[in-house]
């Protein structure tokens, strides 16, 4: 699949008008981007390296850039090389660029999370950090998001560059060109450029594109999400030897995640809430959840009641046979038989994962985001 086709760029167009609106409509409307030739509001926040970091941190650095950027945002993932490499290139030229994550974890609702393995928590930032080779500080600022407000991010990644006097000469996107190894942050070079030789940025203020900053206004999401979840239809379908054969073919353009459980399985029952946020995070991307029940047929009811109680609103089947061994024939020729059993399966029907046994949520969630990918 091509994750640049012309339903991407669809999406891609529908977020950034989304991302006006929010803006727009109040969300943010008592905060404003920081002005040109405006002083660096100070800051001390905590960074993922377990240090605190102030302003005067970076006091002896000839030009210092703040790009507020965050986890789980497409846009922001698809810039992180190019600032890795912004620093890389500028660090021994006494420039100092620094990273804040403005948005509050909890204004992040799981819908939002489709284009990534992990929210917007410090937690996930350390992991985030680790797992990217960050050269920078990458601060936190999702607690009292003060500092953010001083400054004004609009989305992520916004990038703000400050002269020696830590005036802001330069505000807006890194570069124009969002598909990753398309761009090289050429409007911020340009503008860190022109400092390091004392001459004014030619172009000192630029839009910028990417998602919404989420402020903590946004946080009521945690209690209507709830409500909406409860009204979503739980069915429950049985399901013989050929379409499990079906679905194991997955001739779909969809990653098929599928789950065999049962209710007497008590690390089946345990696990369920994580595929339900799974799918919550993905069911919007090319992904499918499906659940396959090993009860009897006769427990269908009692299968259906615990899918309803775990809001598991995907695809449910229950296995029309009292003989397990078939279904275990059916399923998978390398599974022994043990509940619970998992299946990661590409498009096209290979088997990308398999796991007899318990999932670990947050490696789930990353094999899924590394094939249904991290961009628009």
């Amino acid at each position: 699949m091509d994750p640049f086709n012309s339903i991407s760029y669809f999406k891609k167009t529908f977020s950034f008008i989304l991302t006006l609106f929010l803006v727009t409509s109040g969300f943010a409307a008592d905060i404003e981007t920081l002005k040109i030739g405006a002083v660096a509001p100070g800051f001390s926040l905590p960074g993922t390296d377990g240090k605190t970091y102030t302003l005067e941190s970076f006091a002896d650095s000839e030009v210092l850039a703040i790009v507020f950027t965050c986890n789980h945002c497409p846009t922001a993932q698809a810039y992180e090389d190019r600032i890795i490499a912004l620093t890389n290139d500028y660090k021994a030229k006494g420039v100092a660029l620094v990273a804040v994550s403005p948005n509050d974890p909890d204004a992040v609702s799981l819908s939002e999370l489709g284009y990534s393995d992990m929210g917007d928590s410090f937690e996930e930032m350390i992991i985030r950090v680790k797992e990217k080779g960050y050269n920078f500080p990458y601060l936190y600022d999702g607690e009292t998001e003060e500092m953010s407000k001083s400054y004004g991010p609009i989305a992520t990644p916004h990038i703000f560059i400050f002269d020696k006097q830590r005036r802001l000469q330069y505000v807006g996107r890194l570069d124009g060109s969002e598909k990753p190894g398309t761009g090289n942050a050429e409007d911020a070079r340009n503008a860190i450029d022109a400092l390091l030789a004392n001459k004014p940025v030619a172009v000192p203020e630029t839009k910028t594109f990417g998602c919404s900053v989420k402020w903590s206004e946004k946080s009521d999401w945690i209690d209507k999400a709830p409500a909406a979840w409860a009204k979503e239809p739980v069915n429950l379908e049985l399901i013989d030897d050929a379409k499990i054969k079906e679905l194991l073919k997955n001739d779909t353009d969809k990653v098929r995640l599928i789950n065999v459980w049962a209710t007497w399985c008590g690390p089946c029952v345990t696990e369920m809430p994580d595929f339900v946020d799974i799918n919550r995070m993905y069911r919007r991307r090319d992904f499918e959840f499906i659940t396959i029940s090993a009860d009897r047929p006769d427990k269908k009811d009692k299968a259906h009641e615990i899918l309803k109680e775990m809001q598991a609103s995907g695809i449910n089947y229950i296995y029309n046979s009292e003989d397990k061994y078939k279904l275990i024939d059916a399923i998978d020729a390398e599974w022994q038989g043990a509940l619970p059993y998992t299946l990661l399966i590409q498009p096209g029907g290979k088997v990308i994962y398999r796991v007899q046994g318990t999932i670990e949520p947050q490696s789930m969630k990353k094999m899924i985001v590394e094939e249904v990918g991290r961009y628009y």
